[in-house]
């Protein structure tokens, strides 16, 4: 800010402006101002940021190189002068040329010349404008022969006027922008008034114009004409002054503010901690931490391990680290809900409702979950229980373990391990880790706030390893009903008991989970849904779900059966219903938009199905018959599916086999091993002995895009080239299913309950089964098998006897 003698000389100064002179003398004086014996030759250091005004009195530093020869020069004249003429705001100050130089500049008189760290500082006395004429030296040291501008000065009511107005500008900027004060006092130091060129150059050197404007105003000799656009660049300076100072107060009354309450704030805890008000913040978190430990029920070592870890708390100070680590350990330690159980619902017909409610279909699932129930009842207890449902996706594995959380009357709690490759998620870090934390299953027992939850652990078939641990074998201590008793989380060191805990599991296919694992779980398997199932389930649940959750009424939005058959069957096929919900989902857009087009009610049929969805993804597939030509069943992760097999022969000059379809190893093998049977034992099943020496035979399985492998097409193999050879079609009403060996026995293969629901999607109603998967079928429910004749045979005798009647 200004201080109060700056402001009087401001004042005196316009007070003098005032009455100097006769007001009533419209003549006005006229006075010249000399050059004062300046020379006509000059030597010229160039400034890049801003021009220097006659009026200023500033500290200039400079480069040492190429400026130090002009110095040298200037020290041997008797008077150190020198001309500062604006060169442009150039980056580069090292390659300056005279085309660089502003015609106008200001002679200088030097004082205080030091030179330090490759720099040269002086302080610039400005005495005059000069005008360059003619270049001396074209390179450093610059030199110019130069004139000095007449300024005829008419003292006028007009620059009176103007000479007032600059200074009640400047008296207006100085209090805003504090940093003119030295300036202004060298200023009033020699300010004459009855000479106001300096003053309009005052004026333009105490803005923050650019450089270019500034030098524009170095060059208007005129003063009324400089003297105006002084006053511009004043004005604006003043504007965006006043704007800093409103935005600086601003932002000190918030600071202010802010700081009062802080100290109120501060005083009002000082205050109520000595009247016994209040604590401070180690206090309350310490009382905290205790109130909540005492509505737990925790085992002895773990009481101890508290009280331990709050001792140590309550001596730390609070801004060191190893106070926010010990914070932190006793809050978890705190938050674990040791010995609190929720009370379970053991009531049978409750679960039984709840499970019809949620799913439709899975009759013999539901079956299995309530005999484990059923169990746990009679016991008292369902502690000690880890289930694994298996099954493609979509077909309602999640969904099933909420229900039995909800049958129960448990908390249920779910994440995935799929992808993980830290076996520290699971068992947590040790505390000597920045940014430790316990493992999930601690930090699900936080969250449900009890110590028998359900945890459901998504996508187990798909945990890896890495250098940082194996996960999975963690997991043999968290499923293991013997050990989990006393699970060791290495965050708190501290024995959890996760006996009461129910893990349901889920997966789609066992071959990636470890043996020792699988071992310690109940397999429940979930096969995909029937066409009348899934169109059970798009009506029953999926569409009204769609319809609350989108806020559509039934009425506006209607889709019949044949509709929902027809998108089953056409789009899709999945054994899950996760496809089938995002078709009606797009169903149920496009008629949101009809209905926000006017429409009142909006149909679905199959006549109108393509409208809404699409060509079918799946058309009616045409099954495969003829000479040679056998339908296989196999299975899947996402199911069961038809495989039909083609063989022909090529030629009749040589024996040989050829195989295309992209057929795995293990297929491959199962080909060889059929193209070995039918030879050996040809002349027994009707064949020309010597047939399969003659001929080659290409044996092809179709798609062959889709990668194929498993061992269960043995036994439709060897069918199909015993019905080439023997030149008999095989009716095509049959699939078929199991491995073959050498000797012709037909072995036991997997999936029997997917294999048989492609059948029927394929409206097939004969399916030939090994002998030993017999009691696979007969488990099935009613359901599925209805309308299918299953033969079983234990070599491949009992296939030829059924196929080749």
């Amino acid at each position: 800010m200004a201080d109060d003698n700056d402001i009087e000389l401001i004042s005196d100064a316009e007070e003098a402006a005032e009455t100097s002179g006769n007001p009533d003398d419209e003549r006005g004086t006229e006075l010249v101002v000399p050059h004062q014996n300046l020379p006509d030759k000059l030597l010229l250091i160039p400034i890049f940021e801003r021009p220097f005004f006659p009026a200023q009195v500033q500290p200039l530093v400079v480069d040492e190189e190429p400026w130090k020869s002009t110095f040298k020069r200037i020290a041997k004249m008797d008077e150190p002068l020198v001309g500062l003429v604006y060169a442009g705001d150039q980056e580069d100050t090292g390659s300056i040329s005279t085309d660089d130089f502003s015609a106008i500049g200001c002679v200088v008189r030097l004082h205080n010349v030091v030179s330090n760290n490759n720099k040269i500082q002086f302080i610039a006395q400005g005495l005059q404008r000069f005008q360059i004429t003619d270049w001396v030296d074209q390179k450093p040291p610059f030199s110019a022969e130069v004139t000095y501008p007449m300024e005829t000065v008419t003292k006028t009511k007009e620059i009176k006027a103007y000479a007032m107005a600059l200074i009640q500008a400047i008296k207006e900027l100085i209090p805003l922008n504090p940093l003119y004060n030295e300036e202004l006092k060298n200023f009033l130091n020699h300010f004459n008034l009855n000479d106001p060129s300096p003053l309009a150059d005052f004026a333009a050197a105490i803005t923050t114009a650019p450089g270019a404007e500034l030098q524009n105003i170095l060059a208007t000799v005129p003063l009324q004409e400089r003297m105006q656009s002084v006053l511009l660049l004043l004005q604006r300076e003043l504007d965006v002054a006043r704007l800093q100072s409103e935005i600086r107060s601003e932002v000190e009354q918030k600071m202010s503010k802010h700081q009062r309450e802080f100290f109120l704030r501060e005083e009002l805890k000082v205050i109520q901690r000595e009247l016994g008000i209040a604590k401070d913040d180690k206090t309350s978190d310490i009382d905290t931490f205790r109130e909540r430990m005492a509505t737990r029920n925790p085992a002895e070592h773990v009481a101890k391990r508290f009280d331990e870890e709050l001792n140590k708390m309550s001596v730390l100070e609070t801004g060191s680290p190893e106070y926010g680590v010990t914070r932190n350990y006793v809050d978890w330690l705190s938050s674990v809900p040791w010995g609190v159980h929720s009370d379970d619902n053991l009531d049978l017909e409750t679960a039984r409702d709840v499970l019809d409610r949620d799913h439709s279909a899975l009759d013999d699932i539901k079956e299995r979950i309530l005999e484990f129930l059923a169990m746990g009842a009679f016991r008292g207890d369902i502690a000690g229980s880890i289930l694994l449902f298996v099954g493609p996706p979509g077909v309602g594995k999640t969904s099933i373990g909420k229900s039995i959380a909800e049958c129960l009357g448990r908390k249920f709690y779910r994440f995935s391990v799929g992808g993980m490759r830290d076996e520290a998620e699971i068992k947590g870090h040790r505390r000597t880790y920045i940014g430790a934390m316990p493992g999930k299953l601690v930090q699900a027992l936080k969250e449900v706030d009890v110590s028998n939850p359900v945890i459901m652990l998504d996508e187990i078939d798909k945990m890896g390893s890495s250098y940082q641990g194996d996960p999975a074998s963690a997991m043999l201590e968290v499923l293991d009903p013997e050990q989990n008793s006393e699970f060791l989380d290495h965050y708190l060191d501290l024995r959890v008991d996760l006996s009461k805990v129910l893990f349901v599991c889920t997966a789609n296919q066992l071959d990636t989970i470890p043996r020792p694992l699988l071992d310690r779980m109940d397999i429940i398997r979930l096969a995909g849904y029937l066409t009348e199932e899934k169109v059970t389930i798009a009506r029953e649940h999926l569409w009204p779900r769609l319809l609350t959750r989108n806020k559509v009424k039934k009425s506006q939005v209607r889709i019949s059966d044949p509709a929902l058959r027809a998108l089953v069957d056409g789009y899709a096929r999945e054994a899950g219903v996760r496809n089938l919900e995002k078709y009606l989902h797009r169903i149920l857009r496009k008629a949101i938009v009809a209905l926000l087009d006017g429409e009142k009610r909006i149909s679905v049929t199959p006549k109108n199905l393509t409208d809404w969805v699409g060509e079918p993804t799946f058309r009616l597939e045409r099954q495969l018959g003829g000479v040679g030509v056998v339908t296989g069943l196999a299975w899947t992760a996402m199911g069961g599916a038809t495989l039909p097999i083609e063989a022909t022969a090529v030629h009749a000059r040589d024996r040989g086999l050829k195989l295309t379809g992209q057929l795995g190893k293990v297929m491959n093998e199962s080909a060889q091993i059929a193209h070995s049977y039918v030879t050996t034992n040809a002349e027994y099943y009707g064949v020309e002995d010597d047939w399969f020496m003659k001929h080659f035979v290409h044996l092809h399985v179709p798609e062959g895009a889709t990668p194929k492998d498993g061992p269960s097409a043995g036994v439709t193999m060897t069918s199909a080239l015993l019905s080439l050879a023997l030149n008999q079609p095989i009716r095509e009403s049959i699939a078929m299913t199991g491995e073959i060996t050498l000797t012709g026995e037909v072995l036991p293969v997997g999936g029997i309950r997917e294999k048989i629901i492609a059948a029927r999607r394929l409206g097939l109603d004969e399916v030939l089964l090994p002998e030993a998967n017999r009691s696979d079928a007969e488990e099935l429910p009613e359901h599925i098998t209805d309308g299918v004749d299953i033969y079983y045979a234990e070599n491949y005798d009992d296939v030829f006897a059924v196929l080749f009647e």
